[in-house]
Parts: C-alpha cells; sequence; structure tokens
C-alpha cells in the first residue's frame, strides 16, 4: 500500500509505502533490529535496508547503530509516535471501508410517511439498530411530493411509504391495508357495523391539502367515480394530527386506512369501508438509479422478513375488528 505523503506533521516529504512505517516502528518498539526481523518473519538484512531507505528519503537519522543495539535519536522517539499514529488510523480506515461495504458502518438516509408507517417503521429500526449499531439511521418524515423529491435528488436512499407511482421510483409492496372510515365518537356512523360508499360520499370529508397530497384528491375522485358520486371534502389538512383534531371536533369524517387507529387511539371511532375492494399498498420506494449502500440494503431486507411475518394477520383481524364492537344497525 502506498501513502502519498506531502508533509508528516512538518517533518518528512515523498511518497513512500506503508510497510517502511511498520518495519521502524517494529524495530523503534523492539530496540533490536534482530527481535523486529523475527516478529516481521523477514530476514535481518531486509529490514535493516528497508529502515535505511526510509531514513535516507526522509534525509534524517531515526536510529544510532552500535554493536549493543539501536537506540533512538530524538527525531526517532517523534517520529515513532507520528508513525504509530499514523498506522493506527490506516487500519482504522481499511476496517471502516470493510465495515461499510458489509453495510455494519455508515449513514442511511430513510424517509418515511409517519402515519402508514407506524406498524413497519418501529420495529424494523429497533431490530436493524440492534444488530448494526455501527450504522447511524437518519429518518425524514414529509409528504408524499417531499418523499419522492428526496428519492430523486439522492437526499434520500430509500422511502417508507404509501404506494407514490413517479418517474424514476421503483416501489416493493410489504403491506396492503384495506380502506376505512373515521369518525368523532357519537357520530351516526357508530351504530354501523360498515359504511357504504354512498353514506360516506354525504358527508363532509376531512382530507389532506391537495399542494402536498395530490395523490390522494385523485385517489378519492377516483373511489367515487364508478358510482356516479362526487365527494365533498370540506375540510383540507397539512398533516395526520390536524386531520385527527379535525375529525374529532365533528367538521367532518375522513377516509382511512385501518392502522391510522395506532395514531389516534381512541379520540376517533372506525368502520370499514364497504363496496370497495380498494387497499393502500404500503412499502419500500427507492429511486431506480439511486445508489443504496450495503447498509440501506439490509434495513430493506429487516422490512421485508418483519412485514412478512406478519402480513395478512395483523392488519385484516385489526380491519375487522373496526367493526365487531359497539351497537350496530344494518
Amino acid at each position: 500500500m502506498f501513502l502519498a505523503l506531502p508533509c508528516l506533521f512538518g517533518i518528512m516529504a515523498g511518497v513512500m509505502e506503508l510497510r517502511h512505517l511498520r518495519y521502524f516502528l517494529a524495530v523503534g518498539e523492539a530496540l533490536s533490529f534482530t527481535k523486529a526481523a523475527a516478529q516481521l518473519r523477514i530476514a535481518q538484512p531486509a529490514l535493516s535496508r528497508q529502515v535505511q531507505d526510509l531514513e535516507e528519503e526522509i534525509g534524517v537519522d531515526l536510529l544510532k547503530r552500535s554493536p549493543r543495539g539501536v537506540t533512538l535519536t530524538a527525531e526517532g522517539k517523534l517520529f515513532l509516535d507520528l508513525a504509530r499514529d499514523l498506522l493506527r488510523r490506516a487500519d482504522e480506515s481499511v476496517d471502516q471501508v470493510r465495515a461499510l461495504a458489509r453495510g455494519h458502518y455508515g449513514e442511511l438516509h430513510i424517509g418515511y410517511a409517519p402515519s402508514p408507517t407506524v406498524e413497519i417503521l418501529p420495529p424494523a429500526l429497533a431490530a436493524f439498530q440492534k444488530t448494526f449499531p455501527r450504522v447511524n439511521v437518519l429518518l425524514h418524515d414529509g409528504s408524499r411530493r417531499e418523499l419522492v423529491e428526496g428519492l430523486q435528488s439522492g437526499a434520500l436512499q430509500l422511502a417508507i411509504m404509501p404506494e407514490a407511482p413517479a418517474g424514476g421510483i421503483e416501489f416493493e409492496t410489504l403491506r396492503a391495508y384495506p380502506l376505512c372510515v373515521a369518525f368523532a365518537p357519537g357520530h351516526p356512523f357508530a351504530r354501523l357495523r360498515s359504511v357504504p360508499l354512498e353514506k360516506l360520499a354525504a358527508e363532509p370529508l376531512v382530507g389532506f391539502s391537495r399542494m402536498d397530497y395530490p395523490e390522494y384528491h385523485t385517489f378519492v375522485e377516483n373511489l367515487f367515480h364508478p358510482l356516479g358520486l362526487k365527494p365533498r371534502l370540506a375540510v383540507e389538512c397539512d398533516s395526520a394530527s390536524s386531520l385527527i383534531t379535525a375529525v374529532e371536533t365533528g367538521r367532518g369524517v375522513a377516509l382511512s386506512i385501518s392502522i391510522f387507529k395506532i395514531v389516534s387511539g381512541k379520540r376517533l371511532v372506525y368502520r370499514p369501508l364497504d363496496g370497495t375492494k380498494e387497499v393502500i399498498p404500503v412499502g419500500i420506494a427507492r429511486a431506480k438509479s439511486g445508489d443504496i449502500t450495503p447498509a440501506g440494503e439490509k434495513f430493506c431486507e429487516i422490512l421485508r422478513k418483519m412485514s412478512k411475518d406478519a402480513t395478512g394477520t395483523k392488519s385484516v383481524e385489526a380491519h375487522r375488528a373496526l367493526g365487531n364492537s359497539g351497537p350496530h344497525v344494518d
């Protein structure tokens, strides 16, 4: 391995091999060419020649040689400390690069949609950090538009979010959630086992803003279009928390997915939506031309494994449970 050293802490200049420094370090610590040669498993004359080449290159005597052995000059003592530190950092650099290649080291930027990923992301992140503690995971929450832009620009390696068709983005479904309706306690929908699409169309809807979530509006319009119905969007919100507050205070009902109940808790009541088989896929989005590090690939592996273990069980059961509590009428 070669090391370019225009100036090693003001002492040396030139281009040399790291092995010269390792040879000198062995001799300087043992204060014996014989012991150092045995430790390095090379011939003593060859070792002596390499150290002498080092001294000639930097133009400084590092060792005093005598029949009784060798001692370090003042310059040799300083150079020994500097060489030891330099070799330590070189070894650490190699270890870090190898760890990065194995996915055990580095920095990982992950985007996510907070509410739809509440069941997927936290356990996967906990498992990843336990297995790969040297990887610094940086989370970035955002709207669909912000996450897509982050993937396209390379600011994000991957994003955990609902499916978002966009140029240059590929999507891998981890789970798919059925649609449901969220409303305030005391709303007449609480008496139903499920909410027909026609009844939902007659209610004022609380949804997300068109500027940040244009795909939400397209989805809602396409949902009602086959029945010739047109939804009435009464309130546009910029986040899940503002949507929960708007619904809780009776400003309207919201089209949602069952997993959203984890976010709102008992503040809202949920019922399955009847009259459609539409589901919301949630999974991994990544740029087709993006460069995902080995750590990113390992995070995806954990996401797949944990999602596979629970797919088709907890999500479906939770959805069914929405319609199996409290009084009901047909």
